[in-house]
């Protein structure tokens, strides 16, 4: 199942000591097998053991300010030429992904270099509304091309180069950049699993109905940098 040239996989991580062990170890049948190797966390002033985990998991690590899209971006520059699989610290890869990922990276997924691929969205809890709300990300993802980050992103250096890059915002850099390469998304195999505390704490409703509300502002023009404070302040 290796490839010949393996991925470079960039986790952005902010205080993220209870979340990195568990998407570090389901990567690491990838890199027995060839298909992944290398492991960027890119840091964002961790007060945690986020970086003493991140170097006994042999990872590289950058650092600078705090923003995920800055984060992201600082992550892909050191990783260089190839392909790139941007995860969250949060989100575990499951399911047949590691065979999608070698069949695109070879070129027998639909497009090769020229297509970006994402993973279907499960949180880790019970219930409808993780259910529902998984299920809306999805068809968001595969109807209006805009999967978010908790959803992972394989793409080649060079399409992400013809896309403009990493768009270095304080809030919704995931949904400018799918937007940059609408048209060439494409859903792999496998389940991107991504914790639901944020959910549990705030409310599967009224989290879902407040990031739809943030994700709508965006759409119609408003600063990232204002929706992030506001976000933030909530």
């Amino acid at each position: 199942m290796s490839v010949s040239a393996p991925i470079t996989v960039v986790i952005p991580t902010r205080d993220a000591e209870d979340a990195l062990p568990a998407a570090a170890t389901a990567l690491l049948p990838a890199v027995i097998g060839g298909i992944v190797g290398r492991l960027i966390v890119s840091d964002a002033g961790s007060r945690d053991g986020t970086l003493r985990i991140a170097r006994a998991l042999g990872a590289e690590i950058v650092t600078g300010p705090a923003g995920r899209g800055a984060q992201i971006a600082r992550g892909v520059a050191a990783a260089g030429e190839g392909w790139v699989l941007i995860l969250h610290a949060d989100t575990i890869l499951e399911g047949d992904w590691m065979a999608a990922v070698a069949a695109h990276v070879r070129g027998a997924g639909p497009g090769g270099e020229d297509r970006a691929g994402w993973f279907a969205l499960r949180f880790r809890a019970e219930g409808a509304a993780p259910r529902i709300v998984a299920g809306w990300a999805n068809l968001r993802a595969r109807w209006a091309g805009l999967p978010y980050g908790d959803q992972g992103l394989l793409v080649h250096s060079s399409l992400l180069a013809r896309a403009g890059g990493v768009p270095q915002l304080p809030l919704m850099e995931d949904v400018a950049l799918a937007r940059a390469l609408r048209g060439r998304l494409v859903r792999l195999r496998g389940t991107a699993s991504t914790d639901a505390r944020r959910y549990v704490e705030g409310g599967w409703t009224r989290r879902g109905a407040r990031n739809l509300w943030t994700l709508t502002r965006y759409l119609a023009g408003a600063d990232p940098a204002r929706l992030a404070k506001r976000y933030e302040r909530r």
